[in-house]
């Protein structure tokens, strides 16, 4: 940066020699005018490049996240702290293996996925396909009809008892999932209630979603279905699979991201 001198600029001016008292003159101050030019004259100061700054000089912006795995979620669940009085059957006439496990933002459960073909008849959702086939589902759609089992993927909760109701935990027709299977991840709704002692079914498009056999005869899978159900919240409509979606990898990125 270049510093200013301290007398005003141009002040520095020749003037005529005034004779000596020897009779010589005094140095003629052109010289001395000069160099009083050059420190105390004002400057224009040289042209500077004032280009952008060079690549990586700025700040970073934020990383943004990727999608929730499911390697992320299953860690999330890796523990259980059962919220249920006792524990489930995956299916009739087997043992009781599945506790309904809690945090504070979710409950969830570990359990197998038998396909809920009930709803709105289909072309693969119907009586003649599904020897248990019930044309209505316990939460409706927006418009008062069953919701479609081939259309949205939901998730089945066992019917309120004194083992578990899941009303008192922030759960409702509606409510948000996650399903993990392998290393899949699908976003549904609360859709249907099923027995009140067996745990672990989905609608024919949640377990298409997942890759596994949405067969409502032969379908299915015997284990490795995890299920997370965020408290409190809602999909309204409750048939509109791209909310469901677009809410579930929210509430799941807040889910892996927080230490309960």
């Amino acid at each position: 940066m270049l510093t200013r001198g301290a007398g005003p600029a141009g002040s520095a001016t020749a003037g005529p020699a005034t004779p000596g008292p020897d009779g010589s003159g005094t140095a003629t101050p052109d010289a001395a005018a000069s160099d009083a030019a050059t420190t105390t004259g004002s400057a224009t100061p040289a042209p500077t490049d004032a280009g952008p700054s060079p690549s990586g000089s700025g700040p970073s912006a934020p990383a943004t996240p990727g999608p929730v795995t499911a390697a992320d979620l299953l860690a999330r669940v890796s523990g259980c702290t059962p919220v249920s009085q006792g524990r489930y059957r995956k299916d009739r006439g087997r043992a009781a293996t599945v506790p309904v496990c809690g945090t504070r933002e979710a409950v969830y459960w570990k359990a197998d996925m038998d396909i809920d073909c009930d709803g709105r008849p289909g072309r693969h959702c119907n009586a003649a396909t599904d020897p248990h086939f019930s044309s209505s589902t316990a939460f409706a759609q927006s418009d008062g009809r069953a919701l479609s089992s081939e259309k949205l993927p939901y998730v089945v909760v066992p019917a309120p008892s004194s083992l578990w109701d899941y009303r008192e935990h922030g759960v409702r027709g509606g409510s948000v999932a996650a399903v993990v299977y392998r290393d899949r991840v699908s976003y549904a709704v609360v859709g249907d209630t099923g027995p009140a002692d067996i745990i672990g079914e989905a609608s024919y498009a949640a377990a298409k979603s997942l890759g596994i056999d949405p067969d409502p005869r032969s379908g299915g899978t015997p284990s490795g279905v995890t299920y997370i159900v965020f408290k409190d919240s809602r999909v309204t409509p409750l048939e509109d699979r791209e909310a469901a979606e677009t809410q579930g990898e929210k509430l799941a990125r807040e889910f892996v991201d927080s230490a309960d």
